[in-house]
């Protein structure tokens, strides 16, 4: 499961990065799409919740593997 959640959070690293540079291009535009830049969010959002899984994955396994020696 570990690896999917690692793939799954690079491919929405690209998801975002892309995203933000169509928020930019369409706010280029002379009439700005004002609502084109809420879109990035979506990406970020799943990007903190999984970016916050892996960083506390190391955390965790150390905790379930203090619980079983015991």
């Amino acid at each position: 499961m570990n690896k999917w959640i690692r793939q799954i959070h690079r491919w929405l690293s690209v998801a975002f990065t892309v995203s933000v540079v169509v928020t930019f291009m369409a706010l280029a535009q002379k009439p700005p799409l004002v609502w084109v830049s809420y879109v990035p969010l979506a990406p970020l959002a799943l990007l903190t919740l999984s970016g916050l899984y892996l960083f506390l994955l190391p955390y965790l396994g150390r905790r379930r593997g203090a619980q079983t020696s015991e």
